[in-house]
Order: C-alpha cells, then sequence, then structure tokens
C-alpha cells in the first residue's frame, strides 16, 4: 500500500469517526442551551470540562503516545502484550491516585475552578470521569493500533448519542449543573467496558515488564509538561475570562467555540490517521520530504477553511442561536484555526517523537503557553472575550514558528516559498475580515473564494498529479 494511501483510508476513516462524534455536540448544542436557564449554567458545566482535562494529562501521564510508540518497535505478539499490559497497569495505579486526592481536595477544587465550593459534587464527578478516561484510553488504544476502523466508527457514534440522550433527560428533570458531565461519566463508563470486552486479550497485569516501563517513561515523561501545557491553550482562557469578567462570559465564549470545535472533526481525523502513518512510515529513507508535503497541504487547506469560516461565522450563530449567544460569533474564526494549527504543530514535531527526542517539543509548547497567559492578562480586559480567542491563537502561531524554524535548521522539515505566501496571505485575510466585513458574510465569501483560488494556483501543478493519478486509477479499474 503507498503511503499516500494508507494517510488517505486512515484520514478518511478516522474522519468519519471524527465527524460522527463532533458532530453530535454541536446539533446538540443549540437545544443545550434552550434547555438551560441562562449561560452560566453553561458555563459551569464547561469549567467543569476544564477539571477533567487538567487531571487527565496527569492521569495518562503520557503513556498514551509511549504505548503507540513501542507497539510499533516489534512485531512480536508476546512483545506487545507487554506493551499494553505495562501500560494499563502504570496508568491504572496513577489514575487512581489522581481520583483519591481530586475527592480529598473536592472542596477547594470547587473553589478555584468553579468559583463555589458548594460544587464539591460536580468535582466527584469530574474525579470518577478522569479515572474512567484515563484507563479508557489505554483499553481501547489496541483497537486504533490494529486499525479496526468499523468498531472505530459505531464507537464513536454510540458514545455522543447516550451521553447527549442522558443529559437532555437530566435538564427535563431540572439537573441543570450535573447533567452534562454526568452524562459523559455514564457513556465513558460503557464505552470502557465496550473496549475490554474487545481488547482484554492485550490485557495481562502480570506482563508488566518494569524494565520495558522505564523505557517507556523516557517519552512518557516529557510529554506531561506538553499534556499540561495544551490544557493552558485550551482552558485556562476560560478560568481567566470567569476572574476577570464572569461565568455567565464563560457559557458565550463557549458556545463561541462550538464552532471553532468544528475544526475539531478535521484534526481529530488527521490525528488518528497521522499517528499510525507517521510510526508506520517513519523508518522509511523519503520520511522527511512525504511529511514535510503533508505538512503543506494541511496547511493550505487549513488556511483555506478558516477563510471560509471567518465569512460564515455571523449567519450561523444567527441562525442557530438567540439572546447573548450570538455575540460568540466573533470568536468563533479564531478557535477554529487554532486547532488547525495544533495539527500542523503535531505533522513537525512528531520528528521529536520518532527520534525519541520529546523534551524539545515541551520547552516550543510551554513558551507558547506563557505567552498565551501573558497576552490573555493584556487582551481579554482590553478586548473581552475575543481577546482571549485572539490569545490563543497567536500562541499557536509562536508554537509553530518556532518549531518550523527548529525543524528546517536540523534539516527535518522542508518548506516551499509558496507556503510562505500562503500563510502571508490568509494572515492578510483575517485583517480585512475583522476590519471590513466581520458581519457582511457576502464580501467575506468573496474574498474567500478569491484566496482559495489563490492557494489553489499555488498547488496547481500538485493538483493536477493527484487529479491525473486518481483518473488513471479509475480507468485501471
Amino acid at each position: 500500500m503507498s503511503k499516500l494511501r494508507l494517510l488517505a483510508e486512515n484520514f478518511l476513516i478516522y474522519g468519519v469517526g471524527g465527524v460522527i462524534s463532533k458532530m453530535v455536540p454541536l446539533i446538540m448544542t443549540p437545544i443545550i442551551v434552550r434547555l438551560m436557564p441562562d449561560s452560566a449554567c453553561y458555563g459551569v458545566n464547561d469549567l467543569s470540562n476544564t477539571i477533567v482535562s487538567f487531571a487527565s494529562a496527569i492521569a495518562v501521564f503520557g503513556m498514551y503516545d509511549a504505548m503507540f510508540r513501542y507497539f510499533f518497535e516489534d512485531e512480536s505478539e508476546d512483545y506487545r502484550k507487554r506493551v499494553c499490559s505495562t501500560a494499563l497497569t502504570f496508568t491504572l495505579v496513577i489514575s487512581l491516585f489522581v481520583f483519591i486526592v481530586m475527592m480529598i481536595l473536592r472542596e477547594p477544587i470547587a473553589g478555584f475552578f468553579l468559583g463555589d465550593k458548594g460544587l464539591a459534587d460536580l468535582v466527584a464527578i469530574s474525579a470518577a470521569a478522569t479515572l474512567v478516561g484515563a484507563t479508557n484510553s489505554i483499553v481501547s488504544a489496541p483497537t486504533r493500533m490494529q486499525n479496526k476502523r468499523k468498531i472505530f466508527l459505531c464507537t464513536n457514534l454510540a458514545a455522543p448519542v447516550i451521553s447527549y440522550s442522558i443529559a437532555v433527560l437530566m435538564l427535563i428533570n431540572g439537573h441543570f449543573m450535573t447533567a452534562l458531565p454526568m452524562a459523559a461519566l455514564i457513556s465513558a463508563v460503557m464505552m470502557e467496558f465496550i473496549f475490554f470486552g474487545l481488547n482484554y486479550r492485550w490485557f495481562d497485569l502480570t506482563r508488566f515488564d518494569f524494565v520495558l516501563l522505564k523505557k517507556m517513561l523516557v517519552i512518557a515523561v516529557p510529554l506531561i509538561p506538553s499534556f499540561l501545557v495544551y490544557w493552558i491553550f485550551n482552558s485556562s482562557d476560560r478560568l481567566m475570562i470567569s476572574n476577570i469578567m464572569t461565568v455567565s462570559d464563560v457559557g458565550i465564549y463557549s458556545i463561541g467555540s462550538k464552532l471553532g470545535q468544528a475544526s475539531q472533526l478535521i484534526y481529530t481525523a488527521f490525528a488518528g490517521g497521522w499517528q499510525y502513518f507517521t510510526f508506520a512510515t517513519m523508518k522509511e529513507e523519503d520520511q522527511v520530504k512525504s511529511n514535510s508535503m503533508i505538512l503543506e497541504y494541511m496547511g493550505a487547506l487549513s488556511f483555506v477553511a478558516a477563510a471560509f469560516i471567518c465569512a460564515w461565522s455571523y449567519g450561523i450563530y444567527k441562525l442557530l442561536f438567540v439572546g447573548s449567544y450570538v455575540s460568540g460569533f466573533i470568536i468563533a474564526p479564531y478557535l477554529f484555526l487554532a486547532p488547525l494549527l495544533l495539527m500542523l504543530y503535531q505533522i513537525a514535531a512528531s520528528q521529536f517523537v520518532i527520534n525519541m527526542k520529546t523534551w524539545p517539543n515541551m520547552l516550543i509548547l510551554f513558551g507558547g503557553a506563557a505567552m498565551n497567559v501573558m497576552l490573555n492578562l493584556v487582551l481579554i480586559p482590553a478586548m473581552g472575550i475575543e481577546g482571549a480567542a485572539v490569545a490563543t491563537l497567536l500562541g499557536y502561531v509562536a508554537v509553530n514558528g518556532i518549531c518550523i524554524f527548529v525543524m528546517l535548521r536540523l534539516g527535518l522539515v522542508m518548506l516551499s516559498k509558496r507556503f510562505i505566501v500562503v500563510a502571508m496571505g490568509m494572515l492578510l485575510y483575517f485583517a480585512l475580515w475583522r476590519l471590513l466585513f466581520v458581519t457582511n458574510t457576502m464580501a467575506g465569501t468573496m474574498m474567500a473564494v478569491l484566496y482559495a483560488a489563490a492557494c489553489a494556483a499555488a498547488y496547481r501543478k500538485d493538483c493536477a498529479a493527484l487529479a491525473a493519478r486518481i483518473k488513471f486509477k479509475g480507468r485501471k479499474r
């Protein structure tokens, strides 16, 4: 199987699965907010997610990526079972420790994250969700590593459908503060039972290998700060908004980020396919060249998609939401592009993991996160929730710039001049949209079409070669 076909097939399958898992929340969000009395309730629910994401980064302890990396090191089934069993044993111990700490400190955690010690029960739900989510990530991994695509599609449909069905029932019965977290916990428990039933043969706690664990921790430990940095990028803005502004503004920011999360469809699809692809092809001679081409293509596609989101965000929010939630449209384009920049970063930074040197990844991400927090302190008071979105986007821009510069110096990435021109074109489009036609859908769309045409012209030879290849294969069949 060619590398292009391997990546395309995984992107398509994981793309469909990602679309399914993310589309359900996007479709359900307008219904959910109408069942809640005000934006503050949605803000509290969103802040509870920040607790789970923070705790999960510690509980998983980078073991998922280390497990994925070492699984492909040796094709022996006994070796792979030792990798899986060692990862699960270690993650189970760490996640149990995190769960116990969260339960003991649930009141202080509720006061810091949620602004109300009376919401300690919500922290207890978050603690349970952290325990289940951390172990589930390991238990489900063999399905991904064996590329069992049909199972992936089915579970990605079942999990959000179950979760939001339960949430709606709880909201109707007046459980406004706990509906979404409790529903997510119940769904996660069901998924863990399903995945363990499918993958139990890969896990045997008696196969725990301390020597192998030490090797895995060489990759895993430097990733912990990196995952915490991702948390700062994705969640610190909500905490800062709740302290500088109000919890209601957190709710509006969260709704504004929902359209931005649509880009997670692309990111989730790519991340699933990319993780398998990058390790499966890491020993090939032209790996740097092929990865660099993928970086450029995905970058150009990301910029074009973001241009159209800029043009359409106001109209989409006017259609789907009411009242103060509509004002969230202004942050959608920033938060749509941010995960796509993270995707580009992971393409470039995957070279660190391949070469088993993950500490530079940590330093680069930490610098970007520090910049994000400092910009939040300045921009949130000046621009409100838009300032938080701008700070997040600029943080990712800085991270990509530093990483690509380092990779270019090391000879691990190659970029053409046309990609730099396309990136500068995106920056110009963003400025024109914000200054001239932020609510003018027609003008924004026309500019987006022009930008897309310019990108297509820049990559016309590549597009023509791909079209000819597809046409040739079609005739051959």
